[in-house]
């Protein structure tokens, strides 16, 4: 069987390969049509960041190297993933300085499909007693460029897989390493997201982590709208309360009004398999989240409604905890906590669905998971999940 392995970086052995692209030709064996392209950006805040272009034949995606093996964008046919984020991205890590604007600078790279956030924090800034920052938001994983990277490719299952290793420690504090392995086959319109997360201390180590994936035009828009199977939600604050009724539909672009954010425990199969829809105004495009509750217990709905050059977007926001400060997390008892040379590992598939039949088919699998679960559905945030 025709399987080969590229290492395009490697700091141990100070090893960089700055441009590659691999066909079928390159691999032998049955799958035709793919193609992987590893280049570098040249240009503007994006310079010097690394980039994995994958082309399975039907669906393209961006890895991000660079930026803690981010999901850049991703497209099926007609069909975009992504977001149009005001920032022009994607921006290099020493662009972002995380403790900016009161521990809001995260935002300043803030551009992609799909970004970790974690993994010492995840949530809202935090500040000690005196005023000096904490954690700020969202955390540090997402800007923290891999060590090692490797492309796999199966010539006979046309399977291609993008692994990276990206290590988040210092000194007198956490020592976590992430392992994200991309994988998606030939032909297929989805990708999985296999992530293993180790202690590499000889202490204890906490861990947040929550994927932030997030969606814009054209896939959202006026009528657009979230299937979840609901075991229990509740709105974060009064913005989402005011737009309760309305919390699984998207209206128009609505400059001034922004965001509204609901928590979520989901309702899942025996083995905790859940899935959720997120499915445009017409309902003949849509791409499906799958995951387990186990490894992802909780689930967090962002809905930013200001205009499209603002932040047009939704974020399906599986995690181990809700994006409050740590502190709070922490005293609810959702702050894992790693034994030493302890692993964790999450997986997250994303598909699309291309016409109004795969759209009623990823319902109708929503629908069997809420099977006979009555939602709770909150009138007010639940203090056990939302606070400082």
């Amino acid at each position: 069987m025709p399987k080969r392995t590229w290492t395009i970086e490697d700091q141990a052995c100070d090893l960089y390969v700055d441009q590659l692209v691999l066909r079928p030709g390159n691999v032998g064996g049955e799958a035709t049509g793919y193609s992987v392209v590893k280049r570098t950006l040249q240009a503007g805040p994006s310079k010097g960041v690394d980039v994995i272009e994958v082309h399975n034949g039907d669906l393209k995606f961006v890895v991000l190297p660079t930026r803690g093996m981010n999901l850049w964008k991703a497209t099926v046919g007609d069909v975009q993933l992504g977001w149009q984020s005001p920032v022009r991205g994607p921006v290099h890590p020493s662009l972002v300085c995380l403790s900016e604007f009161n521990g809001l600078g995260w935002l300043r790279g803030f551009d992609e499909l799909l970004c970790r956030c974690g993994l010492e924090s995840n949530g809202v800034p935090e500040f000690y007693p005196n005023g000096t920052l904490r954690y700020g938001l969202h955390g540090r994983i997402a800007n923290t460029p891999a060590h090692k990277v490797e492309i796999s490719i199966d010539g006979d299952l046309g399977e291609i897989s993008i692994r990276g290793s990206v290590d988040e420690t210092r000194m007198f504090g956490n020592k976590l390493r992430l392992v994200s392995t991309v994988t998606t086959r030939a032909g297929q319109p989805g990708m999985t997201i296999t992530d293993t997360i180790t202690s590499l201390s000889a202490e204890p180590c906490e861990l947040e982590l929550l994927y932030h994936i997030n969606f814009g035009m054209p896939l959202l828009g006026p009528g657009s709208k979230v299937v979840l199977p609901v075991r229990k939600m509740a709105p974060r604050d009064a913005a989402a309360v005011a737009d309760l009724a309305t919390w699984n539909t998207y209206g128009p672009e609505s400059p001034g009004l922004g965001e509204a954010v609901f928590f979520f425990e989901l309702a899942a199969d025996a083995q905790g398999r859940t899935q959720t829809l997120l499915t445009n105004a017409g309902g003949d495009r849509g791409v499906s989240q799958k995951f387990n509750t186990r490894q992802l217990p909780c689930f967090t709905l962002w809905k930013n409604r200001q205009a499209q050059c603002d932040g047009y977007v939704t974020g399906l926001e599986p995690g181990i905890n809700f994006p409050n400060q740590k502190s709070f997390e922490k005293r609810m008892d959702r702050v894992a906590v790693l034994a030493p040379g302890e692993s964790r590992t999450f997986e997250v598939t994303l598909e699309v669905q291309r016409d109004a039949a795969a759209v009623r088919a990823a319902a109708a699998a929503v629908e069997a998971l809420q099977g006979t679960v009555a939602p709770e559905l909150l009138a007010q945030p639940n203090p056990a999940w939302s606070g400082t």
